[in-house]
């Protein structure tokens, strides 16, 4: 055995002995802009532009969808994502549209209850309509909206009550006329949703879905578990991804929040949750992460403004310092030590950093001396010199940096 294997099986049956757990990194490149996702329900209307820097909106519960853009058959309204369009584009930021759910006259079970409307979770009765739907759309914001997403969690049946052979028949069909109108369009699969997503996007990667789609999508909610539930979800979806032979197509996580039961005491650890999710997920191998949502104040439980849709929130401040923390930066790895203490090792601008948080207590973290550490940035506070190796750590992340 060659010694470098040997290394590399030492370090393994080290790591193993010492109850550690490792995540390898995503990609060896900077984490790109794009990796910053929002989700905005009443833009223009209710709320503000966001304060804080992002590069990726998804329309969902954006009354965009197809019961919102063709009421009636053939009858067209357009007027809310036309605005939404130009304003992404005057802000510099690319759409995601899911295509769906079904509108009422074009459902196949009209009556049938749904989290929305009757009948908006079943299928199409006439796969012509649907058709038409996608083309109309398509070619109306050709070089305008570049990214598709079929389908919105096709495993609950509060969205979707039909089979997964019906789903690929209708991301097929989107898929072809989509690519047809506009070749440079992304499309993303159907996104399944928590644990229970896996076995659905099996069925559907095993059927030949991934034929039709450029990126898979998921949404990685794991409440009321804490993000770092995430991690062994997001492998168990790149492993299924890689037994069905599409393990080399991206992996976006096009949605994920927290909402009740509420398990977090107060709003900085709300605001940890945040970082943490973002963190871990692109460690992880996730690509982009879609945070849901901006303006919610109803369903989730970490919300980033106030009630005026303007002022920040804990959670909206630790949006903006995630950012700014990774934002450029080679995340190289994150580990786990047998404490629940995490440390995520990043490069930036060509120095080394550190981003260290313990998800269950609060303990004095002594770095390293060969870190030669400089100072400690909490995530809501200022950042302040060390005068040696040792600080407090906790569920809320801080960020390390080292002498010049």
């Amino acid at each position: 055995m060659k010694i470098a294997s040997l290394v590399v099986l030492f370090g393994f049956l080290l790591s193993t002995v010492l109850g550690t757990a490792r995540t390898e990194p995503a990609w060896k490149q900077p984490v790109p802009p794009s990796y910053f996702g929002m989700h905005i329900h009443h833009a223009g209307t209710g709320t503000p532009w966001p304060s804080v820097p992002f590069h990726e909106w998804r329309l969902w519960d954006a009354y965009v969808s197809w019961p919102y853009l063709e009421p009636q058959q053939g009858h067209w309204n357009f007027k809310v994502l036309d605005s939404y369009v130009t304003m992404s584009e005057r802000n510099g930021v690319a759409v995601l549209l899911p295509l769906g759910m079904s509108p009422r006259w074009a459902s196949m079970r009209p009556n049938e209850a749904s989290t929305y409307q009757p009948g908006n979770a079943a299928p199409p009765r006439d796969i012509n309509q649907w058709r038409t739907y996608v083309r109309t759309v398509a070619t109306r914001y050709k070089g305008r909206i570049r990214q598709y997403e079929i389908w919105n969690e096709p495993n609950l049946k509060m969205f979707w009550t039909g089979t997964v052979e019906q789903m690929l028949n209708l991301t097929r069909e989107a898929s072809e006329i989509i690519h047809s109108v506009d070749p440079n369009a992304i499309v993303v699969s159907p996104s399944a949703t928590t644990v229970s997503g896996v076995t659905w996007l099996s069925e559907f990667l095993a059927m030949g879905g991934g034929r039709y789609v450029d990126v898979i999508g998921y949404h990685f909610y794991v409440m009321p578990q804490p993000p770092e539930a995430m991690v062994p979800l997001i492998q168990r979806v790149k492993q299924t991804m890689q037994d069905h032979g599409v393990g080399a197509k991206p992996l976006w996580n096009t949605e994920t929040g927290w909402a009740l039961p509420k398990p977090f005491p107060s709003d900085e650890l709300a605001a940890g949750y945040l970082t943490r999710a973002m963190i871990l997920a692109w460690s992880a191998g996730v690509e982009r992460f879609y945070w849901y949502s901006w303006d919610n104040h109803n369903w989730v439980t970490i919300q980033t403004t106030e009630k005026d849709n303007r002022t920040l929130t804990p959670a909206g401040k630790a949006y903006e310092n995630a950012y700014k923390w990774i934002i450029g930066s080679v995340l190289k790895e994150c580990t786990q030590d047998s404490k629940h203490t995490w440390t995520c090792s990043l490069e930036h601008e060509g120095e080394p950093q550190w981003i260290i948080w313990n998800q269950s207590q609060s303990e004095t973290f002594v770095a390293p001396h060969e870190w030669n550490v400089k100072d400690v940035g909490p995530l809501l506070e200022e950042r302040r010199n060390l005068k040696n190796s040792s600080f407090e750590i906790g569920p809320v992340p801080v960020l390390v940096t080292t002498k010049n």
